[in-house]
């Protein structure tokens, strides 16, 4: 609890450095807001939890009622969800999507005929949508814009991790290559798109390196560990030496760890493994040491998408900047897992003050919502030690 409480103090002075809070916009909180979230996942799924939390964390800071409706990760019960809230006589002053499976589009569609404002969180539209609807704002109007993390650059941060473990370790195979599986949560997902081509990017960069295969988990631990138990009986019929599993989210890695004890290797110790998500049971491995890291910090969006909201409901458009709004994910490893890992554990979001992340007067659409600058980067207050 000390170490929490460090982390809050902290993050006190932090905030301090790179905004004013509400109190330095030109308008006082004008109205309460009424919110809607149609959340993805399922009821206990870790990340999605963990969104849901903070946004109705921020909404309690910043006078919004966050109401969460959770799909169970059923895409047509999401578009059933959305929809509905769309049709309500009461209708909320906005309504939070993912665009996960691309399923939003007809949600955005709909409440752009009903009027109600919208904002995309985590996956926003791709493909065929993108094209045909363009950004946010032009044809659908009340598409307020997109909160998103750069996953492409964590999914080659990870990959790069594990390359230079593979390096250090020296754990080339018989034909001189660093050998790879990669296991990606789906093929049509924006945020799964992005985290896969940047294992991608990593993996052609390096002329030593092999991905075997990019397999697919529907992020869930059992199929991780399903197809990463075939995946080492392949390479040992092949007589290939296996060096690292880049999973595309925790629960994958945590499948895959599974996966590589029972085929007799130590994870850590003959091959390594990365994940992201940030979440408790993964920084559990990294503690032990069989975890090589977890990137993330972006659960962190749900919190963040209710500044956004707040500062436009007041008259301070995020779109000054860009109706697209683009938050940093940083890796926890054994090197940096005591400032965060209470934080994670205890889930006490209410004791962040989101309303020092609002943009300053003058400043509308400028944000600093980076995790590793507000934890990691500033020094502790005195007597904050453990």
């Amino acid at each position: 609890m000390k170490g929490f409480l460090r982390i809050l103090l902290a993050a006190g002075m932090a905030c301090g450095v790179f905004a004013s809070a509400g109190r330095s916009l030109a308008k006082p909180l004008a109205k309460p807001l009424d919110i809607v979230f149609v959340n993805p996942g399922k009821t206990g799924e870790v990340f999605w939890d963990m969104v849901a939390q903070s946004m109705q964390a921020a909404g309690r800071k910043l006078d919004a009622h966050v109401e969460v409706l959770t799909s169970e990760r059923n895409y047509r019960t999401m578009q059933e969800l959305g929809l509905g809230v769309v049709a309500r006589r009461d209708k909320p002053d906005f309504l939070i999507l993912s665009n996960e499976e691309s399923a939003a589009v007809p949600i955005l569609e709909a409440a752009e005929a009903a009027g109600v404002k919208t904002l995309l969180l985590s996956n926003t539209l791709i493909g065929e949508d993108a094209a045909r609807l363009g950004p946010p704002r032009q044809k659908l109007k009340t598409w307020l814009g997109d909160i998103t993390t750069d996953l492409q650059t964590a999914g080659a941060r990870m990959a790069n991790a594990l390359i230079a473990a593979a390096r250090t370790e020296k754990w080339q195979s018989a034909d001189g290559k660093i050998h790879l599986l990669g296991i990606g949560g789906d093929e049509i997902t924006p945020a799964s798109i992005a985290r896969n081509a940047g294992l991608k990017l990593a993996v052609d960069a390096a002329p030593d390196v092999v991905m075997d295969r990019l397999l697919f988990a529907n992020w869930t631990q059992s199929e991780a560990e399903q197809v990463t138990t075939n995946y080492l009986g392949w390479a040992s019929r092949k007589e290939i030496r296996p060096a690292g599993i880049w999973a595309g989210n925790d629960p994958m890695a945590l499948g895959a760890l599974r996966a590589v004890v029972a085929a007799g290797l130590v994870p850590g110790r003959d091959i390594q493994l990365v994940g992201l998500n940030w979440s408790e049971d993964a920084l559990r491995e990294i503690r032990a040491g069989r975890l090589l890291l977890t990137d993330g910090g972006h659960f962190l969006l749900g919190g963040w998408s209710i500044v956004l909201l707040r500062d436009y409901a007041d008259g301070c458009d995020f779109a000054a900047v860009s109706p697209r709004v683009e938050v940093k994910t940083s890796a926890i490893t054994r090197d940096n897992l005591a400032s965060v890992g209470d934080l994670i554990k205890t889930r006490a979001f209410d004791r962040i003050d989101f309303a020092k992340f609002r943009a300053k007067a003058g400043r509308c659409g400028h944000y600093d919502f980076s995790l590793d600058a507000l934890i990691s980067s500033l020094p502790l207050p005195e007597g904050a030690a453990d």
